[in-house]
């Protein structure tokens, strides 16, 4: 093993970690959140550091050196467990204009710090990419004061700078060898792990001084070889230690600057937010909600406006108008002399418990004092009753200002299934209903090695018809007046080509019907929800697609069966079709945990044929803030799959209210893939039925009631 004096550096800063221990505040006022590395996870400057960021802190970071443009999102899933998605170019490294290269990484804290022990963390970087950044590590951080002291051991492109042998073969052979090319690429997105912490193993460290309130200054030695970079002759390394320093503004922004191994300047800016406590976001900006109007004494027992003969209808006709005016809409009510049953559709508001709140104060300035008993059925944006929120007015009327409203009120509300749904008469002025729209619309495709990014940008029409509760006619129609979608690369895809001919349908679709179909949606029984749908499906397929949930209202815990058969549609998506055809389907499992996390498992048949699963896990906050990751896997094999191996990717939506501040339904939803082949590709349907469920039941509707009152 070769030793000099920047081995002896890295020995240091672990001492410095393990050894210098003493009591002091584990971490300083100033150390409230640690920097980012250049790979967009908490570090110095190359190398990591142990501790974890913020619960729910989504960092976005951008840097480049001397033709190297590194991006990456780092979303820290859980308090220990955090996540990157990494996208970056290095300028000639192929041998063509450049090379774009696709990585994620996990670590985890395996113990916080204290007073006497640091932090410990544990990291795959690159593990489900080409691998030119793929490695392992173990790294410890103790703080003292404004200093923080970092050591670790790491594997992999960790250990390409004075290795030694592999500690881990002393539990087995196996540890000590590790199969690696030079130039660092391996197959795209396949999952190596028997190359985990495998082969030589390197010592990294560094020392952070927090200089002010908001300037902090990083030395390193990096263990880094950068093997694939000077094998290309891209990098002259003269330098294993880096220097560097960032400054923190107040709006979660930081500028990074350093001088890599010796030769070359990095600039580096971080952005960093937190969905559970967003900042410098506009609120308030909906307008206040009517008072509950309390009755006066002894005029529950007046029924005389029971003898009025169209005094149902008044009272309907006025309810309806006044939820208009609120950001409701009133499908249908039924109102006798103590009680009154209405279904409603929240139409505004972001948070459905604020909705139920603010038609019960409605309510209470509208109904006549003899009606005791308020029964709300939320319905879906499909129609379909959800559930059925029994409140009484007199718990209304005392708890409107009582310190604890809120909670007193959700624990005296009883909320069950609205099944059977029985008949009411329906507002005049919400069926039939007819809705169109116009407008822009704009569609992305992403990570095409030769372009990150391909938009088109066009106008669509889209139009809406509901004659009764549950029957929905829809269509649209888009055309395409600028972009470059149509030039992604022909397909090599050796299995059914179900969704790699994107190419085509967005070149020869410049006006083309996207969708149209009629659906029905109903209630089977208790605790079931039906969906049936017929027509132009999606923008690839048309046909019939059937859904059923189980769903019990009080329950974390749902399944649900769809079945499809489809054929695929002409590339120029009038009416007519090709001759590929398929029948699909899922089962499907759905768990609602604590602390904002939804599991989804989907097993079954895919488009082209193959038979799987679909792991999805979601964490969505308060505000409707939603992120969340999902990865397939089918019988077609990596090598016939192609690029990516498997299907996986990222999703969020973000509510328009979140950035607006003005209460609106409407959501920015997206998902990035890595790549997008015809292995694990499911069809697209509109109105699958658990979300628009899951957010009308009690554990969802209990997770929002902070919110009734305003």
């Amino acid at each position: 093993m070769k030793t000099d004096h920047s081995m002896r550096l890295a020995g240091c800063a672990i001492l410095a970690t393990v050894l210098m221990a003493q009591p002091t505040l584990a971490q300083d006022r100033a150390w409230t959140r640690p920097t980012l590395n250049s790979l967009g996870v908490p570090g110095m400057i190359d190398m990591p550091t142990a501790h974890a960021m913020p619960d729910a802190d989504l960092s976005f970071t951008l840097g480049t050196f001397d033709g190297t443009a590194r991006s990456a999102a780092h979303f820290q899933i859980t308090p220990r467990l955090s996540g990157v998605f990494r996208y970056v170019y290095i300028r000639d490294f192929d041998n063509t204009d450049g090379f774009y290269d696709r990585s994620f990484d996990v670590r985890y804290l395996l113990s916080p710090e204290t007073d006497s022990l640091p932090a410990i963390s544990v990291g795959l970087q690159d593990f489900g990419g080409t691998g030119i950044f793929g490695g392992e590590y173990l790294v410890a951080t103790k703080t003292f004061g404004r200093l923080r002291a970092t050591g670790g051991i790491g594997w992999g492109r960790f250990a390409g700078k004075n290795g030694f042998d592999n500690p881990l073969g002393l539990l087995a052979v196996r540890f000590k060898t590790r199969t690696a090319s030079v130039t660092g690429i391996s197959q795209t997105g396949r999952l190596d792990a028997g190359q985990w912490f495998r082969g030589d193993a390197a010592l990294f460290g560094g020392l952070q001084y927090q200089l002010g309130d908001r300037l902090v200054l990083s030395a390193e030695y990096s263990s880094d070889a950068y093997r694939p970079e000077t094998s290309r002759g891209l990098i002259d390394q003269n330098s294993p230690v880096n220097i560097g320093a960032s400054y923190r503004f107040r709006n979660g922004l930081d500028l990074s600057a350093a001088w890599l191994y010796g030769t070359k300047a990095e600039v580096r800016l971080t952005y960093t937010i937190n969905p559970k406590a967003p900042t410098n976001r506009p609120g308030g900006l909906e307008s206040a909600p009517l008072p509950v109007a309390p009755r006066p004494p002894g005029s529950a027992a007046d029924l005389g406006w029971t003898q009025q003969a169209d005094g149902a209808e008044i009272l309907r006709n006025n309810v309806a108008q006044t939820f208009a005016e609120s950001g409701l809409r009133l499908d249908a009510m039924k109102v006798a002399p103590r009680t009154v049953t209405l279904r409603l559709r929240n139409t505004q508001y972001t948070n459905t418990a604020q909705a139920i709140g603010r038609a019960t104060r409605i309510l209470t300035n509208l109904m006549p004092a003899s009606v005791e008993t308020f029964v709300l059925i939320p319905v879906t944006a499909e129609g379909t009753p959800a559930s059925r929120i029994t409140l009484r007015r007199r718990d209304i009327e005392e708890l409107a200002h009582a310190p604890d409203g809120a909670w007193q009120s959700l624990a005296r509300a009883d909320i069950a299934d609205a099944y059977p749904v029985n008949a009411a008469p329906l507002s005049p002025d919400a069926f039939p209903d007819f809705r169109w729209n116009i407008g822009p619309y704009l569609a992305a495709s992403y990570f095409d090695p030769r372009q990150p990014v391909r938009l088109d940008l066009g106008v669509e029409v889209g139009a809406r018809f509901e004659p009764n509760p549950g029957l929905v006619f829809q269509g649209r129609v888009r055309h395409r007046l600028a972009g470059n979608r149509d030039e992604l690369g022909p397909s090599n895809s050796v299995i059914p080509r179900v969704r790699t001919n994107a190419d085509i349908y967005v070149r020869e679709g410049q006006t083309a019907l996207t969708d149209l179909t009629a659906a029905k949606y109903f209630r089977p029984g208790q605790d079931l929800y039906g969906r049936l749908t017929l027509g132009y499906l999606e923008s690839m397929y048309g046909g019939v697609s059937g859904e059923v949930l189980w769903k019990p209202v009080t329950s974390r815990l749902a399944f649900g069966v769809e079945a499809n058969y489809v054929r695929q549609r002409d590339f120029e998506q009038g009416f007519g079709f090709q001759d590929y055809e398929v029948l699909t389907g899922h089962l499907s499992s759905y768990f609602d945990a604590d602390n904002g996390f939804t599991y989804q498992v989907d097993a079954g048949r895919y488009l082209a044929g193959d038979w799987g699963a679909t792991l999805s896990i979601n964490r969505e906050f308060d505000n409707g803030i939603r992120i969340g990751a999902f990865a397939t896997l089918t019988d077609v094999s990596f090598d016939d799959f192609g690029e990516g191996s498997f299907d996986k990717g990222i999703r969020f939506e973000v509510p328009l209210s979140v950035l607006t501040g003005s209460p609106i339904t409407r959501k920015i939803a997206r998902t990035i893939r890595p790549v997008q082949r015809d292995g694990g590709a499911r069809l697209e349907v509109q109105g699958r039925l658990y979300e628009g469920v899951r957010e009308l039941h009690q554990p969802e509707l209990q997770s929002e009631w902070g919110r009734f009152w305003r």
